[in-house]
Formats: structure tokens, C-alpha cells, sequence
């Protein structure tokens, strides 16, 4: 089902406030004595260990006074409830694991969005990292091996087959891309649009000589530069279409903007696939003195940290992280708490977002 909407390598973190009768935990005494347990809460409190574990748990039935008395010498002791030993206990680790692209700024954005979602309703994350030496299968075995309850891929670009057979094994969401024929829940923006708002500007603008700088081989990529085209032609700007091959980093922005003034013609504005290749082309364009957006107007996409900065303030294509990362962690809990079996796919509008490096064409 398709609904469409307008609108170091891991590291775990618990916030949760869960316990168990009998666990142990807690930050070690001065000194570096042992850890106190819940039977030295109850010897303090002079109450049973049943009635803290209540108390500590927020359970009803003990009386205000009894709820003083024990938070009372749980405090004195320096008694924290073990999260960790009340999930095992009942078999479940409340842990969603998030694979995400160290090397993407827009990703960074998504786990803090995630991160405060997940919070909201008694879940944490997990992160693995997907690095230069570090491929997409190694990080989810990580995610895999710290007992995940669900996964959430932020820009996988595993193959549709491996994500199913993925999918087979503990519920998986997809976060930004298209994935045909399979049996997961994924949660995109419609990247075509976004790009087509992008070119529908520039034409406003009075702009024809148009290039784009590519993302690379993944399925985001393809649809960028699918979008890309097809508005091109919708504004019967066919022989302005203009491929530079680029990736999602600064070097490759800058090496395609190298490209463009080396081959002569340059192009009165250059749309970029994400922000960082953006911020290359501004960076090459300011260093062969072209003036921004005078000369050249530059685009890029993601709406990311960077392109807010004011030393680059770009016009960009946001992708609501807060939306995708509230949608993404819904999908993965709706599987886990209430048993939702069939597949979703969230499709958001994107929206342009402009700033200055966008101008009309001189």
C-alpha cells in the first residue's frame, strides 16, 4: 500500500526507565564498591523488595508516603533501575537498529529526528555506520548481533533481494528510496518532483542552459536524474539536458564544476543531486572568480545543516527529516506492538526551499 503525505561505528544509548525485581544496576559507589541492588533499596526503606520493585517501576498501589520512602533510599544508595536486565527479562530489547551513512550530512539530521521519535513511545536506537572500509552487510550484522527488534536503513543501496530476504528475518523500513516488489515498509520523499520543482524554478527564473550534477549509480540518484530530465523536456529544453557524472561529496562537486568551465559553455545554473556536491560547485565557482548567483545559479538537495550556513545559504529541495524519521519509527512499531503484517510505502512531498544562490538569468 502506497500512502502519499503532504505536508565510529555503533553505539547504543538507553534513556528508558524500566526495571525489574532483583536487577541489579546503577552507577558504582565512591570508592569503587559494588553496584547497589534492589535488596539493599528494601533494607533501607524498610519495605519489601516486592513493594520497591513497584514503586521503582511506577506501578499503582503503594500509598505516596511508601513512593517517598523508597525513591528516598534509593537515592541515598545511588540506585539506578537496570533497563538492560527488565528487557531481557520479559524478552524484548525496545532497540531499533538504524543503519546509517557516516559520509551523509542529511543522515546526521535523520538520527537526531529519529532519536527523539523513538524516545517518545519507550523505544532506543542502535547505529552502525557505514564508512569507506565499512560496507552496508557489516553494519547490519552489527545492528543484527545487538538483538534489534526492528531495523531502519537510512539510504540503503542494498539490492531489492537482500532487503527481502532482510525483511524475512525482523521488520525492516526503508528510509529514502524506492524498493520494487518487496515485502517492506519504506518511508521516501518523491524525489522526481523535488527535482522537477528545482528546474520549474529555474525556468521561472528565465534560466535554459541547465546542467545537473549526478549522485552517482544508487536507486536515489536514478531518480533525481530521472526527475531532472523529465522536467527539462517538459520545459522543451531537451538540447540543454546536461549530465556530469558526481557522487555524494564535495571533491565530486567540485571536479564537475571543474568539467563545466574546462568544456566551455558553462551553464547558467547548475543543480547538484545533495548539498555537499553543491557545496563543491560553489566553492570551484568561487575560486575561478564566477559570481553566485550572478553568473551561475547553483541548487542542491537535501536542505541539510550545510546548506543552511549563511556562508553558503543554498537553495535547496528539504526532505523533512522530522516528518521521515516520525513515519519510519511509526512503521517499525506498528510491526512490533500491534502487528501489522502488510507492507507500507510513505511517499512525502518534498518542497523547495530558496535562498541565495539562485537568481535570474543574466
Amino acid at each position: 500500500m502506497t500512502e502519499r503525505v503532504d505536508g565510529s561505528d555503533t553505539a547504543a544509548s538507553g534513556t528508558g526507565t524500566d526495571t525489574a525485581a532483583g536487577a541489579a544496576a546503577g552507577p558504582p559507589r565512591p570508592g569503587g564498591g559494588p553496584r547497589p541492588r534492589l535488596e539493599e533499596v528494601a533494607a533501607r526503606a524498610g519495605l519489601s523488595t516486592a513493594s520497591v520493585s513497584l514503586v521503582l517501576r511506577g506501578a499503582p498501589g503503594p500509598s505516596e508516603r511508601t513512593r517517598k520512602r523508597v525513591l528516598q533510599a534509593a537515592a541515598d544508595l545511588g540506585y539506578r533501575p537496570d533497563r538492560n536486565a527488565s528487557l531481557l527479562a520479559r524478552r524484548r530489547s525496545r532497540l531499533l537498529g538504524v543503519l546509517v551513512d557516516m559520509r551523509s550530512a542529511f543522515h546526521a539530521e535523520l538520527v537526531e529526528d529519529l532519536y527523539i521519535a523513538a524516545e517518545g513511545i519507550g523505544y532506543d536506537l542502535v547505529l552502525s555506520t557505514v564508512t569507506r572500509t565499512r560496507d552496508e552487510a557489516k553494519a547490519v550484522e552489527t545492528l543484527l548481533d545487538f538483538r534489534c527488534e526492528a531495523l531502519i536503513l537510512l539510504g540503503t543501496e542494498a539490492p531489492a533481494a537482500r532487503l527481502t530476504a532482510l525483511g524475512l528475518r525482523l521488520p525492516v523500513v526503508v528510509v529514502g528510496r524506492r524498493v520494487g516488489a518487496a515485502d517492506l515498509d519504506v518511508v521516501r520523499t518523491a524525489d522526481e518532483d523535488g527535482v522537477g520543482q528545482v528546474i520549474d524554478h529555474l525556468a521561472g527564473l528565465g534560466h535554459r542552459s541547465i546542467a545537473f550534477v549526478d549522485g552517482g549509480k544508487g536507486v536515489i540518484a536514478t531518480d533525481r536524474r530521472r526527475g531532472y530530465r523529465g522536467a527539462m523536456r517538459r520545459h522543451r529544453l531537451d538540447e540543454h539536458i546536461r549530465v556530469v557524472p558526481g557522487d555524494h561529496t564535495e571533491e565530486s562537486g567540485e571536479r564537475a564544476a571543474r568539467r563545466l568551465l574546462a568544456d566551455g559553455g558553462r551553464p547558467s545554473a547548475v543543480v547538484a543531486s545533495n548539498d555537499r556536491c553543491a557545496v563543491g560547485v560553489l566553492a570551484t565557482l568561487s575560486r575561478a572568480g564566477v559570481d553566485v548567483p550572478g553568473a551561475v545559479s547553483v541548487v542542491g538537495y537535501d536542505d541539510s545543516a550545510l546548506s543552511r550556513l549563511s556562508c553558503f545559504d543554498l537553495t535547496t529541495v528539504s526532505q523533512s527529516a522530522a516528518d521521515q524519521a516520525r513515519h519510519a519509527v511509526t512503521a517499525a512499531v506498528e510491526r512490533l506492538d500491534e502487528g501489522r503484517t502488510e507492507p507500507r510505502e510513505i511517499v512525502l512531498a518534498p518542497r523547495l526551499v530558496v535562498r541565495g544562490t539562485t537568481a535570474a538569468a543574466g
